[in-house]
């Protein structure tokens, strides 16, 4: 590309270019790696130094790549590609990424900024805590895992306690959605009150009535352990069963539920190759789909479950 056409704002390094490294690269030998250039706007996403080189060089044009997506995926991608390799950015470069998520992605854990800016968890905890008062807290975050959970869990369950009382039929879809939690919390939540417990755990109000001081839970949560290969063959011999019954598969419904489980098998048999061949800039909204798709899994399981036992239960009173 034409080095002229090319925008070299909005860097997320705030001292601008280290002069002796773009020196160094401008002496050696070496051709320079393509940059990361995004369009429409032409804006350096990564490279800065090596198109200073050039500069140097007295090149006209340098090789470069082209990133197609916004503006905000593009300053996510120049993050994460200046802590991986060539001069990496700052400490301070880090936690001013960091600040600028929380306003771009407010409803990111800790632990899924840390990521991207190349933190800990708990340095990034701490800087929220400490420019809480200018940026948005959302009740719900995003953990590196997708999965969405309240900041609060003994709120949400209390959300889901009142609109359970309004509308007892509703479904466990439309209460987490309302209430800001799983569909399997919705679950457990009317399961509690079906028994005449408390909508909220013991452990829940604990952490809710008495946090450790100077501490905040991780919204993220733990990450959770992969399966094991027992559990994962355990689920393979079952699929199989289910696919060699006639009766799911000469149904609809049954075709269906078989195609959805044939592509959740091809998931775990290559996991590993599907998640290094992902793009960086689609690790985000690719996460959240997975969690949004897991959670409709989850009420669905939630409402066979029901199901089934009123099946039962009808059985019993027939007999």
């Amino acid at each position: 590309m034409p080095i002229d056409s090319l925008a070299t704002s909005a860097s997320p390094r705030l001292d601008g270019e280290d002069a002796q490294h773009v020196r160094a690269l401008a002496e050696s030998d070496a051709a320079l790696p393509p940059i990361v250039v995004h369009i429409p706007s032409r804006r350096v996403i990564d490279g800065m130094h090596r198109l200073r080189a050039a500069m140097l060089r007295g090149a006209e044009d340098i090789e470069a790549r082209l990133f197609h997506g916004t503006e905000t995926d593009g300053f996510l991608l120049s993050v994460t590609a200046n802590i991986q390799h060539g001069h990496p950015l700052s400490q301070e470069d880090r936690m001013t990424a960091a600040e600028r998520i929380f306003d771009l992605h407010p409803e990111w854990s800790d632990r899924m900024v840390a990521i991207v800016v190349g933190l800990s968890g708990k340095k990034v905890a701490a800087l929220r805590r400490r420019v809480a008062a200018h940026v948005p807290q959302p009740a719900v975050r995003i953990g590196r895992d997708g999965r969405s959970r309240p900041v609060d869990r003994a709120a949400g369950r209390e959300r889901a306690a009142t609109l359970l009382a309004s509308d007892p039929h509703a479904s466990l879809r439309q209460i987490a959605r309302a209430a800001g939690i799983s569909p399997a919390t919705a679950a457990d939540v009317r399961a509690r009150i079906r028994r005449g417990e408390d909508p909220i755990p013991a452990r829940c109000a604990a952490k809710a009535k008495s946090p450790v001081p100077g501490a905040r839970l991780e919204a993220g949560g733990p990450a959770p352990k992969p399966p094991s290969t027992d559990a994962l063959s355990e689920l393979t011999a079952t699929f199989e069963r289910l696919r060699r019954d006639p009766s799911l598969r000469f149904t609809d419904a049954g075709r269906t539920l078989l195609r959805m489980f044939d592509a959740c098998q091809d998931v775990v048999r290559h996991e590993e190759t599907i998640k290094k061949g992902l793009p960086p800039h689609r690790l985000t909204l690719t996460a959240e789909l997975s969690r949004a798709y897991a959670e409709i899994l989850q009420s669905f399981a939630a409402e066979l479950r029901e199901l089934q036992s009123s099946q039962m239960a009808k059985s019993e009173s027939v007999g």
